[in-house]
């Protein structure tokens, strides 16, 4: 689901990465010269993260951070991330919109976000709602529309 769209050196942004399902293979995809930025509410969650990753050796290249609820705190990385996956976790923000434009900010020209809302949480009217506060934050839907088990998902460039 991610090699073809993470190749080594990118950086990656990876919202809501609980205890790191996708951010370990994000990591092993980047190699030694790119890194994962990994960031979630739950100090618990980063911290496990981060055990995790050092046990499969991927440690240096995964930033993993504590976001507040009103932002992810990526300010710093503005126009530098190659690609990002919101996997199963917009539906559980107080505000899409604002989502989506942090990450449209975090993001290079050209560059990718891979959404994948559950299908038995989000409803189509739901998932077509996010796209469009995702193309309010100049994140233009593709053509592509990975099949993710029980899942609605799409892929968005930034404009």
């Amino acid at each position: 689901m991610l090699r073809p769209y993470v190749r080594p050196g990118m950086t990656v942004l990876e919202p809501g990465p609980g205890m790191g399902f996708f951010t370990i293979p994000l990591a092993q995809l980047v190699g030694e010269s790119g890194r994962v930025v990994a960031i979630d509410l739950q100090p618990k969650m980063i911290a496990a993260l981060k055990r995790r990753a050092g046990k499969f050796d991927v440690a240096r290249r995964v930033d993993a951070r504590v976001s507040s609820a009103e932002s992810l705190g990526v300010d710093d990385l503005a126009g530098r991330v190659d690609f990002a996956l919101a996997f199963a976790m917009v539906h559980e923000l107080p505000s899409a919109g604002r989502f989506f434009q942090e990450v449209s900010r975090a993001l290079k020209p050209d560059a990718v976000l891979l959404l994948a809302e559950p299908g038995g949480h989000v409803s189509d009217a739901a998932f077509e709602a996010e796209l469009a506060a995702a193309a309010d934050a100049e994140l233009a839907l593709t053509e592509d529309r990975p099949e993710i088990r029980r899942c609605h998902a799409a892929v968005l460039t930034k404009r």
